[in-house]
């Protein structure tokens, strides 16, 4: 990853960006034509090519596992809970790490699968599955020593499965209990993309000779997540997000932060591109999965936001401004995102404020 350059962030807020009143009602409904039920989410992981596509997602797949079995030592006749199970993957390399018992609960269907492919793989007195929401269903423990899950979303936050993972760990968690993962941290960086641009906003020009223009200012809203070249980043960059799993409060998963990125080469920009890392560090063996677009694509892929005009840039230019991420009033599985930029160069001064709907 190419952040040795990284600039820090600024502390202060940017005027607009105050979480308490960045997303005013009138703007987190911009795209109300696209609000889903919430329920919708439990009911899509009761389907089998999500799980298909996640288990052979290797990268993610490879790194829970090395986590667990290369640091057994952890994990050695201790209690554990797997938050979101789905089809139980995560709490059979717990059982084979030598666990003494796992609790694997999974609200979505997929349960009922899941305790077959424990029974199948003798180890149902090893690992029981509790179908159900965390914050709805009672473990027959007080405390548990280890907390594993795979919560992650698109752009880090995407689904807010985290708060679950919150939850259990506030409930459940021994106090010298270990978070699997411990950490995470959000990116941002600059991308010159313009033919993906074209094919996503400019396509609306012209659709069989028809003007449908109009659509530009809602399609530019919706960040595009997809596996970027990496020699099309023409920044350093930047994180803008870090989270503790063992401190961090729910509340906190609401954030706004201020960024600085610096070209590197004479180029155009034409969107912000996200990722994120997350690490398995409170062990012996650490293990970090990253989504970067330097390394091996994973199914998270990157999240593109695109802004209104390419901007022209020199290298060491210098791209500033603000991103606040809120849940979506009225989903909160959906994320309210808001980016300035600010550039002051050769070619002009170029300030927008863009909003997008990661639904």
């Amino acid at each position: 990853m190419n952040n040795s350059k990284t600039i820090k962030i600024k502390k202060s807020i940017e005027k607009g960006f105050d979480l308490e009143t960045c997303f005013l009602k009138s703007e987190s409904d911009h795209q109300d034509g696209y609000i889903k039920d919430a329920d919708y989410y439990f009911d899509s992981y009761s389907h089998f090519s999500i799980h298909e596509e996640m288990l052979k997602d290797k990268i993610r797949t490879k790194a829970y596992q090395n986590a667990i079995l290369k640091n057994k030592q952890l994990f050695q006749n201790k209690i554990v809970l797997d938050v979101g199970a789905g089809t139980g993957i995560l709490s059979i390399f717990a059982a084979q790490a030598g666990a003494k018992h796992v609790y694997a609960v999974e609200n979505a269907n997929i349960a009922i699968h899941a305790r077959k492919i424990i029974s199948d793989n003798g180890l149902s007195e090893q690992i029981t599955i509790v179908k159900g929401k965390i914050e709805e269903i009672e473990l027959p423990v007080e405390k548990v020593d280890i907390i594993i899950s795979e919560w992650m979303g698109y752009f880090l936050l995407y689904e807010s499965m985290l708060d679950c993972v919150l939850y259990a760990r506030d409930k459940y968690l021994a106090a010298d209990g270990h978070m699997f993962p411990d950490k995470a941290i959000m990116y941002l960086a600059t991308i010159e993309d313009d033919e993906y641009r074209k094919s996503k906003i400019d396509f609306w020009d012209n659709v069989y000779g028809v003007n449908m223009s109009c659509i530009k200012q809602w399609a530019l809203k919706e960040p595009l997540v997809d596996c970027c070249n990496p020699e099309q980043i023409n920044s350093n960059s930047c994180p803008i997000f870090e989270i503790d799993l063992k401190t961090v409060k729910v509340d906190d998963l609401d954030f706004s932060h201020q960024y600085i990125l610096k070209v590197q080469k004479d180029d155009y920009v034409h969107a912000l591109v996200g990722w994120f890392d997350v690490q398995f560090s409170s062990c012996h063996v650490p293990v970090r999965l990253t989504t970067s677009p330097y390394a091996e694509s994973t199914h998270w892929k990157q999240t593109v936001f695109y802004i209104e005009e390419p901007l022209a840039v020199k290298n060491n230019d210098v791209i500033s401004g603000s991103i606040a991420v809120k849940k979506n009033a009225q989903n909160p599985r959906h994320l309210d995102i808001k980016i300035s930029y600010h550039l002051e160069n050769v070619y002009g001064k170029n300030e927008q404020v863009i909003l997008y709907r990661l639904s």
